[in-house]
C-alpha cells in the first residue's frame, strides 16, 4: 500500500496540467497538517456526546463502560512474554517460546507481504485495465497508440531473408513471446493503396472461386503481389514474399492453380482447397491426424528453407566469381564446391576446422547438399570418396544411404547404434572435429535432441531453425510443439546480433513462428509492427483459407486482444477483429471490397455436423455472426451510398438487386427472404440504434418490411413535431422521403390505416414549414387536409374524433397538443392579416366569422381532450381564442 508520502505527491499530479493562475496554491507539509489538526482538535470547548453512542450499543448487549475500563487499564508491556512464566534454568520452555514467537513474527510478515502484494496486484489490474480502455477508445477514434520500438537486423547478403523489424519478447511470465498488441493504424501512402488495391482484386477472385466450390491459388496470388509491390515497399514485399513461400511448402499449393488469367481457376477440376486442414488442425493434439499434420508442417518448413539457401548459395557464387572458380562445370555438387571456396578458402588454404579428405572438405560439401535439399547428390559425393571415408568412418555412408532412402528421414535401429558409438568415440569430446562432420552425424542419426546448436553450422538463425527442423522426431518427444515452446524461451536476444559471416543471425519472428506451426503467434508478431499490418492481414487470410487458422469463441474476445487464450489451452487469434480494424480505413469509400474481407472472417465458421463438439459448434456459429455483423457494420458505415452493394428502388417502386445478394452463399443465407431479416433489417436496425432514421427507413423499405418502415416514418415524423421548426433540414429530407415511400406504397395498391396516419403526420409538419415562411392559408390548407382537427365546429364531429384519437398512432396523440396549438397560431395570424386587408367589409366579416369557428373548433377540441394536454397550452389556446373572439 502507498504511504503518506506518495499519496502526497500522487494528489500534487493530479492537478499539475491545470492552469488555474487565478487560485491560490496550497503548499503544507505533513508535518504542518499535522500541527493545524491537533490545533483544531484543542480548540474544542466540549468533549463530544457519547451518550447516543453507548445508549445505541447498549441495544446490543455491549457494556461500554466496562470495556472503556478494560481498555484504559491495559497493559501492553507483557505482550510478547509467555504466558506462563519461564524459569531461567528452563531452557526447552525459553527454545519452544522463541519459536512460537518466530511463527508468529513469519505470519504476521507474510500477512503484511500478502496486503501488500494485493494492493500491488490492483493497482496493476487497474492500471492495465485503464490501458485497454484507452486502447480501445484510441482505436475507435483511428487515433495512435505508442507501440514498442522494434529492433533492426540484417538479412542474408544479396537476398531479403526475412523481416528486418520483428522482435522475440518476454511475456508476462518471464519467458516466452510477449506479443505487445499496438492498435496503431498505417498512415496511407499511394504505394501502400496500389497494394491494398491488388490484394482486393486477389480476395474478389478468392470468393468468386469459393462460390463456384472450386480450387483457388491463394497464397500464389498473395505471393506475386507481394512480390510485384510498387518501389517504396519492395523490400517488405519481397520479405512478405518469401515468408508465404514457407507457406506454400506446407500447404502444397501446387503452382499449375496459378493461371495466367484471373478468372481461369473456374475452368480448372482441381480439388478444393478451403479449410482442408481444418479438421487435423483443430482436432486433439495427441490424434493422429494431428501428429501428420505436424510432420508435414516440418518437412515443408524445411523445404522451404533448403531452397531459400539454394538461392543464397547461388547468389554467392555469382557475386564472386573469380574466388568461386565455378569452372564449366553445373552440377549440384561443383556449386556447393564453389559455395565453400568462397567462404571458407582464404588466402591459398582452408578454414582451420575444416577436415579435409583427398584435400578438399567434403563433410562440408556433403552438408550443404544436404542443407539444400539435395540428398541424393550428397550420398553420391560420399560414394565417389567412399574409400577416404571408410579409412575414417567405417559406419557413415550405409547409415546415410539408409538415410536418403528412407521416406521420414530415418534409419534403422541398428545403423543408429553404429553412429552413436562413432559419435561417442571421436567426436562428442574431440578437440578439433569438423563442425560439419558432427552436424552430419547429430542430423543423420539424431543424436544429443537436446543440445541444439553446432558451432560455425548454426551461425544464423535460418540455419539454427533448419537444424531444429532435421532433428525433430514426433516419436521420441522431440517434436514441433517442443521446438516452438523451446523457440518461445529464448526469447529475442537470442536470434539478434552482429553476423561475422554468412546470413544474418537474425530472422523474422514472424516466420519463425510459421515454421514452428504457432500460425496464430506468427500473424500476431507481424501485426505488432504497423508497416507490416496489411501483410499481416493477408497472412491470416491466408491461414484461415486452409484451416491453419484457430479463432477463439465470442465470449473469450475483447476488443484489443488480438491473442486469445482459449478455454481449450490454445492460442486463438481474433481473426474478426483484425479484419475490423482493416477495413476501418476503406469501408466508407469503398465497401464492395470492405465486404470482400468480411467474407473472409467466414472462413472459419465451419458447417456444423454431427461430429461437431460444441466448443467447435459455438465457435463457428460465433464467426459467422460476426461475418454477418461485420457486413452490416460495414452498410452502415457506408454512409448511404449503398446502392451498388445492396440495391435500390426505382421511382416506379420496383427493387434493383446490389452485389451483395451474390455472395449469400458465403454469409450461408439461402434465400432473398432470408437476406432482407438477416443483413438488411439487421442493419436497419443499427441505424436506427445510431439515431440514423433516415438511413433506417430506407433499409428497411430495400427489406420489404412495410409495417416496420410505417411505424419508423410515423415515430419519427412524430418526434421532429415537437422540435422547433419541424426539425429544420433533417425534418424537410424525412417528409420528402416519407411521400415518396408512400406514394410507392399507394401505385403498389398497399393503402392501409396506417399509411394514412403517415400522410396525417406529412400535412402537419407541411403546415409547420409554412406557418414558419409566413405563408398562413398555405398552412391552414395542410392542416385541414392532415384531418387531424374537425375545423367545422361541430361538436358531433369532434366527440367522433376524440373517440378515433383513441385507435390512432401514438405519434398523432402524443402530439396533438402542438397541432392544436399550431393551428390557433396559423388562426390568430390570419385574423389579424383579415382586419387589416384591402377588402370589402362584408367580406372580412365573413372570413373572420369562419376563423373565429375555427378557432373555438380548436378550444373545444382542446378541453375534450383535457387529460391528454398540458395545462400551459390549455391556458395559450384559451387566451388566442379569447383574441380571436374580438
Amino acid at each position: 500500500m502507498a504511504d503518506l508520502s506518495s499519496l502526497l505527491t500522487s494528489s500534487r499530479q493530479l492537478t499539475a496540467h491545470i492552469p488555474r493562475p487565478d487560485l491560490p496554491t496550497i503548499n503544507l507539509g505533513l508535518d504542518q497538517i499535522e500541527q493545524q489538526s491537533r490545533r483544531l482538535v484543542a480548540g474544542q470547548t466540549t468533549a463530544p456526546d457519547q451518550s447516543k453512542a453507548s445508549y445505541l450499543l447498549a441495544q446490543a448487549q455491549i457494556d461500554t463502560s466496562a470495556l472503556g475500563s478494560q481498555v484504559a487499564n491495559l497493559n501492553t508491556n507483557q505482550t510478547f512474554a509467555p504466558l506462563q512464566p519461564i524459569n531461567d534454568t528452563d531452557i526447552a520452555g525459553f527454545v519452544r517460546h522463541a519459536h512460537e514467537q518466530s511463527l508468529i513474527a513469519s505470519i504476521e510478515e507474510g500477512r503484511r507481504e500478502t496486503e501488500a502484494e494485493f494492493y500491488r496486484v490492483l493497482e496493476e489490474r487497474s492500471r492495465r485495465d485503464w490501458e485497454n480502455r484507452k486502447k480501445k477508445i484510441f482505436e475507435e477514434l483511428g487515433l495512435k497508440v505508442d507501440s514498442a520500438p522494434a529492433i533492426p537486423s540484417t538479412e542474408y547478403a544479396g537476398v531479403a531473408n526475412a523481416f528486418g523489424k520483428s522482435r522475440l519478447a518476454a511475456s508476462t511470465s518471464g519467458r516466452g513471446l510477449g506479443l505487445n498488441m499496438s492498435v496503431t493504424q498505417t498512415k496511407q501512402t499511394m504505394p501502400m493503396h496500389q497494394k491494398m488495391m491488388a490484394y482486393d482484386r486477389v480476395l474478389s477472385h478468392l470468393n468468386n472461386a469459393r462460390l463456384a466450390q472450386t480450387a483457388f491459388p491463394l497464397i500464389f496470388q498473395f505471393k506475386a503481389v507481394a512480390s510485384e509491390t510498387p518501389q517504396g515497399s519492395s523490400a517488405i514485399g519481397q520479405q512478405f514474399a518469401e515468408t508465404l513461400e514457407i507457406l506454400l511448402e506446407i500447404t502444397g499449393e501446387q503452382p499449375q492453380l496459378a493461371h495466367s488469367h484471373a478468372q481461369a481457376h473456374l475452368l480448372n477440376n482441381s480439388p478444393v482447397l478451403e479449410r482442408s486442414f481444418a479438421k487435423p488442425y483443430l482436432a486433439d493434439p495427441q490424434s493422429t491426424i494431428a501428429a501428420e499434420l505436424r510432420e508435414k508442417i516440418v518437412n515443408g518448413a524445411r523445404t522451404a528453407l533448403e531452397k531459400q539457401y539454394w538461392q543464397f548459395l547461388e547468389q554467392t557464387v555469382h557475386s564472386k566469381p573469380m574466388d568461386a572458380a565455378l569452372g564449366g562445370d553445373p552440377g549440384l555438387a561443383n556449386k556447393v564446391r564453389a559455395f565453400l571456396s568462397v567462404r571458407f578458402y582464404k588466402a591459398g588454404r582452408w578454414e582451420d576446422r575444416l577436415e579435409l579428405i583427398a584435400a578438399k572438405p567434403l563433410w562440408a560439401q556433403m552438408f550443404y547438399l544436404i542443407r539444400t535439399g539435395n540428398l541424393r547428390e550428397a550420398l553420391e559425393v560420399a560414394i565417389n570418396s567412399e574409400r577416404q571415408l571408410n579409412d575414417r568412418e567405417p559406419h557413415f555412408i550405409p547409415a546415410l544411404r539408409a538415410w536418403v532412402e528412407s521416406t521420414d528421414r530415418s534409419i534403422p535401429r541398428t545403423s543408429r547404434e553404429r553412429l552413436f558409438s562413432a559419435y561417442n568415440a571421436r567426436i562428442a569430446f574431440g578437440a578439433n572435429v569438423d563442425p560439419f562432420k558432427q552436424a552430419l552425424f547429430k542430423i543423420i542419426g539424431r543424436i544429443e535432441p537436446h543440445k541444439k546448436t553446432v558451432p560455425l553450422v548454426t551461425s544464423t538463425t535460418e540455419d539454427w531453425i533448419w537444424f531444429q527442423l532435421a532433428m525433430v522426431d514426433e516419436q521420441e518427444g522431440n517434436g514441433l510443439k517442443e521446438l516452438g515452446e523451446l523457440l518461445e524461451s529464448y526469447g529475442e536476444k537470442h536470434f539478434t546480433g552482429p553476423s561475422t559471416e554468412g546470413p544474418s543471425p537474425s530472422a523474422s519472428i514472424s516466420m519463425l513462428l510459421l515454421v514452428c506451426g504457432l500460425f496464430e503467434k506468427s500473424v500476431a508478431a507481424m501485426y505488432e509492427h504497423p508497416e507490416l499490418q496489411v501483410e499481416a492481414i493477408h497472412l491470416a487470410i491466408s491461414l484461415a483459407y486452409y484451416g491453419l487458422l484457430r479463432v477463439p469463441a465470442r465470449q473469450e474476445m475483447t476488443d484489443v486482444d488480438v491473442l486469445i487464450q482459449s478455454v481449450k489451452g490454445s492460442t486463438s487469434l481474433n481473426f474478426a477483429l483484425l479484419i475490423n480494424r482493416y477495413i476501418r480505413q476503406f469501408q466508407k469509400t469503398d465497401p464492395k471490397e470492405a465486404v470482400q474481407y468480411a467474407f473472409c472472417v467466414g472462413l472459419t465458421a465451419d458447417r456444423i455436423t454431427s461430429t461437431t463438439s460444441d466448443y467447435d459448434a459455438t465457435v463457428s456459429r460465433d464467426q459467422l455472426e460476426l461475418t454477418r455483423e461485420i457486413v452490416r457494420r460495414v452498410i452502415v458505415n457506408c454512409q448511404g451510398k449503398w446502392e451498388e452493394l445492396i440495391g435500390g428502388m426505382r421511382e416506379d417502386g420496383t427493387r434493383f438487386t446490389g452485389v451483395l445478394e451474390h455472395y449469400l452463399p458465403l454469409l450461408q443465407l439461402n434465400s432473398t427472404p432470408e437476406y432482407y431479416d438477416v443483413i438488411l433489417k439487421g442493419a436497419a436496425t443499427m441505424c436506427e440504434e445510431d439515431r440514423r432514421i433516415t438511413d433506417a427507413i430506407k433499409l428497411y423499405n430495400l427489406a420489404g418490411a412495410r409495417d416496420t418502415v410505417i411505424s419508423c416514418l410515423a415515430r419519427a415524423l412524430g418526434e421532429l413535431l415537437s422540435e422547433p421548426g419541424g426539425g429544420g433540414v433533417e425534418g424537410q429530407e424525412l417528409e420528402n422521403i416519407a411521400q415518396q415511400v408512400i406514394r410507392m406504397y399507394e401505385l403498389r395498391g398497399e393503402r392501409t390505416k396506417e399509411s394514412q396516419e403517415v400522410v396525417k403526420l406529412i400535412r402537419a409538419r407541411s403546415a409547420m414549414d409554412r406557418y414558419a415562411q409566413g405563408d398562413m392559408e398555405g398552412a391552414l390548407e395542410a392542416i385541414e387536409a392532415s384531418d387531424i382537427i374537425p375545423l367545422d365546429g361541430d361538436l358531433r364531429s369532434l366527440n367522433r374524433r376524440v373517440d378515433q384519437f383513441k385507435f390512432m398512432d401514438p405519434a398523432i396523440t402524443r402530439n396533438l397538443g402542438e397541432i392544436l396549438m399550431l393551428t390557433m397560431n396559423i388562426i390568430v395570424g390570419l385574423h389579424a392579416r383579415t382586419k387589416t386587408a384591402n377588402i370589402s367589409d362584408i367580406d372580412r366579416q365573413s372570413r373572420l366569422a369562419r376563423l373565429r369557428q375555427k378557432a373555438k373548433a380548436v378550444s373545444t377540441l382542446a378541453g375534450l381532450q383535457r387529460m391528454s394536454i398540458s395545462s400551459d397550452i390549455l391556458g395559450q389556446l384559451n387566451r388566442l381564442e379569447v383574441k380571436v373572439a374580438h
